[in-house]
């Protein structure tokens, strides 16, 4: 079969609900990827960066086929032996008490609102069925009917109403705004250290600081969804610890798995967590021994190979390159780390998708990000002979624009 059959059969037989480039994959290690065709590309997406050990990681493939052979599925009415020493490694590498496992990035976090409610309900006095959390304008955070609540994105909205109440939403990077909207009814917080969705926003330096200490003061809860941040992305293990503070609740996912397998968790202190009791929440395979092995050996990875200290050298290796095309078309170049997004000079109805379509035929996977940004976000083992095979074909693309 060509890549046009099965490009039809999935538009047959599967729903709508995206718009992918052209291309149909089959192969992958590293950064690199094949088609059904044999042809080779380079991966810039590193699917939205859950794969930042790199496609097929040798040492967590054997990982998980070590654990497949003995066991994969317990569910939490049992206890497993993978379990208790992969949160001891998850909490240790974040620097938080207690972590909660779940699967996608979405039921991160719809825990973390959960917990951070019922913290509110619990401990700080707030009535059952009252309290409000704020969060950001551009926010991406899942496509639950709770998450989409309270984002701006009308695509994300549309059709799918009516919507969860107690969000209240503010512009980014926009600490004057945040302490106006907090009253005697806030529970806290719900931010991304760097809006990656939204273009590779990064905010103001300083910005997550403040945040900590206006939390702490008011006695609220800093939720920050390093959802696709985590894990070495941005030159450190966390975002936030570019500013040497801590979050409350830390919702976690994506890498996590090593490109495997969906896992996640959310993590907090303690105290906070003490509010979960019996029955209270809960995953099927939340947890399980199979996603416990792969995320210890994705961790391990990341430690083991300095992928923080690589991100770091190869983010501003990349940055410098992508700075030597001269181009009027590049309105903006936003990085942390290899979390890179370069923002484009367009009309009111041109997107990027034309350029990332190009691109896609010289052998460069990348996205578009909210129509005028392009998303850099290679798997951190990228070395710079492979930044350069895809910069001549970048600067070809950017300088034709």
């Amino acid at each position: 079969m060509k890549a046009k059959d099965y490009i039809e059969l999935e538009g047959t037989y599967g729903a709508h609900n995206y718009h992918p480039l052209p291309v149909v994959i089959s192969k992958a290690k590293g950064v690199w990827v094949w088609d059904v065709e044999g042809k080779k590309y380079i991966d810039m997406l590193s699917s939205y960066s859950a794969i930042n050990q790199g496609h097929v990681n040798d040492r967590i493939v054997k990982a998980a086929i070590d654990q497949m052979k003995r066991v994969t599925l317990t569910s939490r009415a049992f206890s497993n032996d993978r379990m208790g020493p992969f949160l001891k490694k998850l909490c240790e590498v974040s620097g938080m008490e207690m972590a909660l496992p779940m699967n996608t990035g979405a039921e991160a976090v719809e825990t973390s609102i959960k917990l951070a409610r019922r913290y509110a309900h619990m401990k700080k006095g707030i009535s059952e069925n009252e309290g409000d959390i704020i969060v950001c304008e551009n926010n991406f955070h899942g496509r639950t009917t709770t998450i989409i609540s309270f984002s701006s994105d009308p695509d994300s909205k549309k059709g799918f109403g009516p919507f969860a109440p107690g969000f209240v939403t503010i512009p980014y990077n926009d600490i004057s705004a945040f302490k106006k909207a907090i009253n005697s009814k806030t529970i806290g917080i719900l931010v991304e250290p760097i809006q990656g969705e939204a273009g590779i926003n990064v905010p103001s330096e300083g910005y997550l600081k403040e945040l900590r200490r206006i939390c702490t003061e008011k006695g609220i809860l800093l939720i920050l969804d390093e959802i696709q941040t985590g894990f070495a992305r941005t030159g450190k293990m966390f975002a936030f610890q570019h500013e040497n503070i801590k979050p409350d609740i830390l919702c976690v996912g994506k890498a996590l798995g090593g490109g495997l397998y969906p896992v996640s968790a959310a993590l907090s202190t303690r105290e906070i967590m003490s509010v979960f009791t019996p029955g209270s929440h809960g995953s099927t395979f939340g947890g399980n021994p199979l996603a416990c092995a792969i995320a210890e050996e994705s961790l391990n990875v990341l430690l083991d190979e300095k992928l923080a200290d690589r991100s770091t050298e190869m983010g501003a290796y990349f940055v410098k390159r992508l700075k030597e095309i001269k181009s009027k078309k590049i309105k903006a170049i936003r990085s942390k780390g290899l979390l890179i997004g370069v923002e484009f000079h367009l009309g009111p109805k041109e997107t990027v998708r034309p350029l990332c379509e190009k691109l896609m035929t010289k052998g460069v996977l990348a996205k578009d990000t909210h129509e005028k940004t392009i998303r850099f976000a290679p798997p951190l083992v990228i070395t710079k002979d492979e930044i350069d095979w895809a910069m001549e074909r970048i600067r070809e693309v950017f300088d034709a624009a």
